[in-house]
């Protein structure tokens, strides 16, 4: 009996899953992994260079400066010479321009290298979000998504172990630990980079790894699919109060996440672990968080209930950091912490299968990156007044309540979605 036309669409999916998502997954983890281990590295770093806390967590913020700034042009770049190159370009410059953190001598320094980091980057996320958009229906975004996020938790599984051993490293060749962290750290996402403009078709008609029938099947069920009020002009698209409700969100619980995720080696080590064992430690807070969000996303794409799931994930991390703080035990925090972390990255991999059902096109490209650029300004937000609320009181306390408080504006927002999105 020949397989039926479903049966075939969804081999189809499973192939491009397949082929798509673990190689931009890795990706992704190295994107995070140099962007977060500065939080490693200044555990050795700030001493040698002089930074302070307020200087520290201002450079890391810079980042998302440079980001947010070049999002929109990136996203453009991208439409305009197709994923497969672009992505590759972003790649490529991010690891150098990463590992090129190994020469920082000051803040000056520090403040350049990590606000050029944010320009290499800009416009990977969105560029990502749109293009599986333009492989995977909505009843598999959550999903593909959900996997592709998992690179954030696993980034600091991974990268809290290898950072902790590479600070070990101190004296070899006569270099400090924390610069053989951001050599071996960075140059690696150069080299996928250039595996890039080979793994990577720039959509569904150009993929050699799918039969005839099945590029036809996956072309129709994307361009048939069913959209919210659809906006396909970027104008009109930057203008609608959907896409202004979620930067907003956005903004709150990227805050949040940066605001804990760089800081966290340090939160840790005020427990006086070695650094391996922070690395560890953080790492097992990931390994839950990431469990969490894996399974939470696979029930949001049975539900479909987008928005109310959304706002529970905000509104979990909120509370999770709010009790972290007035637990009396340290491992308790840390527990609650890890709560928090994991209504954070449960909230990113729902949140961007919202925009998606109503942008598309040159709107989706231009929409994803205006949404992301000013959400992304959170990752500066975040990390600058937990440090800066660190040097003034003593503790993270203040600082972890402040980012509480982002989190519970993200959560009112994503609520405030069910006034204008009738089709989740």
């Amino acid at each position: 009996m020949p397989p039926t036309e479903t049966t075939v669409e969804r081999r189809a999916f499973i192939k491009a899953a397949w082929r798509l998502v673990p190689f931009l997954t890795v990706g992704y983890l190295l994107n995070y992994m140099d962007r977060t281990n500065v939080g490693f590295a200044g555990l050795t770093m700030n001493r040698e260079t002089g930074l302070t806390a307020t200087q520290f967590g201002f450079g890391a913020g810079l980042l998302f400066v440079g980001y947010s700034f070049f999002e929109i042009p990136s996203n453009m770049a991208l439409y305009r010479f197709g994923a497969r190159r672009w992505i590759a370009r972003i790649m490529i410059s991010w690891g150098i321009i990463s590992a090129a953190t190994a020469f920082v001598t000051g803040p000056q320094s520090w403040y350049a290298l990590r606000f050029l980091l944010g320009v290499a980057e800009a416009g990977f996320f969105p560029g990502i979000t749109f293009y599986l958009a333009t492989w995977f229906p909505a009843e598999y975004r959550a999903r593909m998504l959900a996997w592709f996020l998992v690179a954030i938790p696993v980034s600091t599984v991974i990268g809290g172990p290898l950072s902790g051993l590479l600070l070990q490293l101190d004296g070899l060749g006569g270099l400090p630990g924390w610069k053989w962290l951001f050599i071996i750290e960075g140059l690696p996402a150069t080299l996928l980079g250039i595996a890039a403009l080979w793994v990577l078709p720039d959509r569904p008609d150009d993929a050699t790894f799918l039969t005839i029938e099945e590029r036809r099947l996956v072309r129709e069920r994307i361009l048939g699919e069913r959209r919210d009020k659809e906006m396909r002009q970027l104008l009109p698209a930057l203008a609608d109060a959907r896409v202004l409700i979620l930067a907003v969100a956005q903004f709150g619980f990227t805050a949040g996440s940066y605001g804990v995720g760089i800081w966290l080696p340090q939160i840790i080590k005020d427990a006086r672990l070695s650094n391996l064992a922070v690395g560890f430690v953080t790492g097992g807070c990931y390994i839950l968080a990431s469990v969490a969000m894996i399974v939470w996303a696979a029930w949001v794409d049975r539900t479909g209930k987008k928005i109310f799931n959304l706002t529970m994930a905000c509104l979990v991390a909120s509370v999770g950091l709010v009790l972290a703080i007035v637990s009396g035990s340290f491992w308790v925090s840390l527990a609650w912490i890890t709560l928090a972390l994991a209504g954070i990255t449960s909230a990113r991999a729902i949140f961007w299968t919202i925009p998606t059902r109503f942008l598309t096109g040159i709107a989706a490209a231009g929409g994803l990156a205006f949404i992301n650029s000013i959400g992304t300004l959170g990752g500066f937000v975040g990390p600058y007044a937990v440090g800066w609320l660190r040097d003034a009181t003593g503790s993270f306390s203040a600082g972890l309540m402040a980012m509480a408080g982002l989190l519970a504006l993200a959560t009112v927002m994503s609520w405030s979605l069910k006034l204008f999105v009738t089709q989740e």
